[in-house]
């Protein structure tokens, strides 16, 4: 059967995907239809797993590295419907623009790596081409998180599908959320005296905060780290209540190799030193944790770090994918960072697989309501992906099967995995 692998065939697909809603934990409806388009394309795998994540293959020829192509099927709300110009769920085509939530980030792009992938169905790759579509990015990248957990070997190189505006991306600041909580005594409001306000050391934790991010270290490429104090609430909330707990969460942009304990022992010395001892009162920092929902029904509660990386200019796997792109679209793409982070913070971050991002959108356009996606960078990048996918293999086998690792030099070394010659993803 001829199978339509057009751009035009492409965006009527992602306007498809962004018709049907997928919050974060909520992304079953997009990832059926993503399984019964891959299996329609004619690869050889295309199932979910445990945690809900998409998992396509194509099997390559030889023992080449598997490339692993990537995108997220979760969506941040709309918010206000009337704010849009366009229906955020209509999924429509207008003035040159795919318009709607998830045009750009990434329902659009994830639907340009289907169809780029599926060019390799009747032109097998000489490795594994796997095409994964992860749940929960836009919550920690809880998917991801598992798909890398869980394959049997790693794949040669990831290509995200985030927004790059058509340049290459090669890495990003790690993120974490810290909880920070002062406890006292609650009492009424009206005998103060029998409790024990924990309002009264709130100033001197914020400024103890202030003093640890002004001492963030920088990084020449990636820009300084940031520690913010972003939402403080207390309990009970009633407005004639003592308070009895504060909470502050900490929101951490982090370099690639921050360590968890470390931090947490600097901001527990810091407040230390800062905070005064009021008896009855009790200041403590605890490690970031998020429960994590699966459509499938899985519950799980895992770490909320997400990973920086930065895979050098020089590396092979950039280099090849620089020159794929230019003898592709005629013109050499920038090579630049992301300011937001990526579920790269757990294939390279974690894991040491050099990962890069090659995508259409602007990242100014993320999470607003006049998210949309230009149709002549979508088609650019629509053509250049099978030349770009190629050429990443190709640097992948003349590496002649030696890891080439994709982490920053600060970060410290991964456990040791096997690097993929045929992967196949499992969940």
């Amino acid at each position: 059967m001829r199978r339509d692998l057009s751009f035009e065939r492409a965006i009527q697909f992602a306007a498809d995907l962004i018709r049907i809603p997928s919050l974060p934990g909520e992304e079953e409806g997009v990832a059926m239809r993503i399984v019964d388009e891959l299996r329609a394309l004619g690869f050889d795998e295309a199932r979910t797993d445990r945690a809900g994540n998409v998992i396509g293959r194509i099997a390559g020829t030889g023992g080449a590295p598997a490339v692993m192509l990537s995108s997220h099927m979760d969506v941040v709300d709309v918010g206000d419907v009337a704010a849009w110009e366009y229906d955020p769920y209509g999924g429509a085509v207008a003035d040159g623009f795919l318009h709607g939530r998830g045009a750009m980030d990434v329902k659009g792009p994830l639907a340009i790596q289907v169809y780029a992938a599926a060019r390799f169905v009747d032109d097998r790759p000489e490795g594994d081409l796997l095409a994964v579509f992860s749940v929960h990015e836009e919550k920690g990248g809880w998917g991801m998180m598992k798909i890398m957990e869980g394959v049997p070997s790693l794949p040669g190189a990831v290509i995200l599908s985030e927004a790059t505006n058509c340049d290459l991306c090669t890495g990003h600041r790690g993120h974490a959320e810290l909880g920070l909580e002062i406890y006292g005594v609650a009492a009424h409001a009206s005998a103060p005296e029998r409790g024990r306000n924990p309002n009264l050391v709130l100033p001197y934790v914020l400024l103890a905060l202030r003093e640890l991010s002004e001492a963030q270290p920088v990084d020449p490429i990636l820009g300084r780290a940031t520690l913010t104090p972003t939402v403080i609430e207390c309990w009970p909330k009633s407005g004639n209540v003592i308070p009895d707990r504060i909470r502050i969460t900490l929101d951490t942009r982090v370099l690639p190799g921050w360590s968890e304990e470390v931090a947490l022992e600097q901001i527990r010395a810091r407040l230390a030193e800062r905070v005064p001892q009021v008896e009855g009162i009790r200041v403590e920092v605890t490690p970031g944790r998020a429960v994590f929902r699966g459509w499938t029904g899985w519950v799980d509660e895992s770490s909320n770090f997400t990973p920086g990386f930065l895979v050098p200019d020089e590396h092979p796997v950039v280099q090849a994918a620089a020159e794929a792109v230019a003898a592709a679209t005629g013109s050499v793409p920038a090579v630049r960072q992301w300011k937001f982070g990526t579920d790269g913070g757990h294939s390279c971050g974690t894991h040491g697989v050099p990962t890069i991002g090659y995508a259409p959108g602007l990242e100014a356009l993320a999470h607003t309501n006049r998210e949309r996606l230009d149709l002549a960078a979508a088609r650019r990048v629509f053509d250049a992906y099978p030349q770009l996918i190629r050429g990443v293999q190709t640097a992948l086998v003349a590496a002649k099967g030696i890891p080439i690792q994709g982490v920053h030099p600060a970060h410290p070394a991964p456990a040791t995995r096997v690097r993929a010659a045929a992967g196949v993803a499992g969940g």
